[in-house]
């Protein structure tokens, strides 16, 4: 599937046009990862996609194909802490800020998947679907998801009683009732989250 909104860009002269995107919004556990990725103006690959639509098999096929023909590859883990001190929303800006700032070639053009970036000093859109449509931006969420799964089959190996690695710590049944059973672990579960909070104000029944 090719993915080509970023080319309108192109034909008005920006080469260096930057896909943002994250990984783990939604998790009552585990970080956020953003990423931002690079390709120059000719780069084409028809199975990079948005990674919600691939495979684990599939992105983990992908990844070292971006790293590999991307000009510019950068990702950031935002912890819980972070998350919890700043909001999601906000923590996924700073994160996208800082995937931007830390990419080895400054982008002349930034596409984002729906996030706004007040405080960016480069042109961008922030595009609805964009994971979808702008192969730079599909290519940023690979990565990010990618990394973020390995992130927690660690913790899967280091809390094995949680089960990290096979919900990623996303609010399914199977999460809900391990966090009733065994509470929330400090560091790793996101204590703002409502379903947390309800755990930790014994809102409800722990077993």
């Amino acid at each position: 599937m090719a993915l080509t909104y970023q080319r309108k860009f192109e034909k008005l002269g920006f080469h260096h046009i930057a896909g943002v995107d994250e990984a783990g919004r939604g998790p009552l556990a585990g970080p956020l990862v953003c990423a931002a990725v690079i390709f120059s103006p000719s780069f084409r690959h028809p199975l990079i996609n948005d990674s919600k639509q691939l495979t684990d098999l599939k992105r983990r096929e992908l990844f070292p194909i971006i790293m590999q023909h991307a000009l510019a590859v950068s990702y950031a883990v935002i912890d819980p802490s972070t998350i919890d001190q700043l909001n999601i929303y906000r923590a996924t800006q700073e994160g996208m800020m800082q995937v931007i700032r830390q990419l080895i070639i400054k982008p002349d053009f930034v596409i984002t998947d729906a996030m706004k970036l007040p405080s960016i000093n480069v042109p961008y859109e922030a595009l609805i679907k964009a994971d979808a449509k702008a192969l730079p931006v599909a290519a940023a969420s690979i990565i990010a998801k990618v990394i973020r799964d390995d992130i927690m089959e660690k913790l899967h190996l280091e809390f094995p009683h949680f089960e990290f690695k096979s919900h990623k710590g996303y609010p399914t049944a199977l999460h809900i009732k391990l966090l009733k059973q065994f509470g929330p672990i400090k560091g790793i579960h996101r204590m703002s989250y409502r379903p947390v909070q309800d755990v930790l104000n014994q809102k409800i029944s722990l077993f």
